[in-house]
């Protein structure tokens, strides 16, 4: 077993519908099968991550597969780097699990052995990923704190998500990858200059993870032609959404056609 105690880092075995370290600390398993392994003390707030209409805002646009190529690509990628072996696969920041399940059904038609975990700050969205993907294991807690057990990781999927990078060098065993996705310089370019007077491009210089040797970038670029509103629907899901005043958010929701640059960075770092 993968995970570990958030309380005190023993390992978890399940039994009877729930997880149990030899400190006696318990996780019920949810009827929807996935586990909160976020503390009450590790909160910072009452609800933290996305909110049931930031979810809902973002499970519209991802199913109407404006990002289905960058679904394709990172799944694509999970499996070309995951060949042989029994292997454990870990998506951090997974929201409501549209990238975990491709990987996961990607990775099982490969190996069935092969386990694909999501994880989440938001109770909402893995609620929702939990019920809709039973493929998976998903849990409630911080990417800054990782519930699994030391170098029990073959790999950890990284789509925006923040991270703890120390964390990622004890979870991923030797030999191991990383894989990211940032924003490309052009990426919703178009929406950004509705906002910004100035519209800077995004950095594309890669980031550096201790532990971790870049091995390959590759970039992911097309425009998307967003129908009837969709445009709006992206918007929420940006950080910059409480930019927008009315009048553009009016706009945008009664758009029938709006185009917009998809534009990403897809980098895989080796565990050296």
């Amino acid at each position: 077993m993968s995970y570990s105690c958030p309380l005190c880092d023993s390992s978890l075995a399940p039994r009877n519908n729930s997880y149990h370290c030899n400190n006696n600390h318990s996780f019920d398993i949810a009827k929807e099968g996935y586990v909160n392994l976020m503390p009450v003390q590790h909160k910072r707030s009452k609800h933290p991550g996305d909110n049931k209409e930031m979810m809902q805002a973002r499970r519209h646009f991802l199913e109407k597969s404006y990002y289905q190529p960058l679904q394709e690509k990172v799944a694509q990628l999970c499996v070309h780097y995951l060949q042989g072996s029994q292997h454990k696969l870990l998506d951090i920041g997974c929201g409501e699990g549209y990238y975990t399940n491709e990987v996961a059904s990607q990775l099982i038609n490969r190996n069935a052995k092969a386990i694909t975990y999501g994880l989440d700050i938001s109770k909402v969205a893995i609620r929702y990923a939990a019920k809709r993907y039973p493929n998976c294991q998903f849990s409630v807690a911080s990417s800054t704190r990782l519930p699994f057990e030391e170098s029990s990781l073959s790999a950890v999927l990284k789509i925006y998500a923040p991270c703890n990078p120390t964390e990622l060098k004890r979870v991923v065993h030797s030999e191991g990858v990383l894989i990211t996705v940032t924003p490309g310089a052009r990426h919703l370019y178009q929406l950004r200059e509705r906002l910004y007077e100035t519209v800077k491009l995004h950095d594309e210089k890669p980031d550096e993870f201790e532990g971790f040797k870049l091995e390959k970038v590759e970039k992911l670029s097309y425009t998307m032609t967003l129908k009837n509103g969709d445009a709006d629907k992206l918007l929420q899901m940006t950080p910059f959404a409480w930019k927008a005043d009315s009048t553009l958010r009016q706009l945008l929701a009664t758009a029938k056609s709006f185009d917009c640059d998809a534009d990403f960075i897809i980098q895989i770092y080796r565990r050296v």
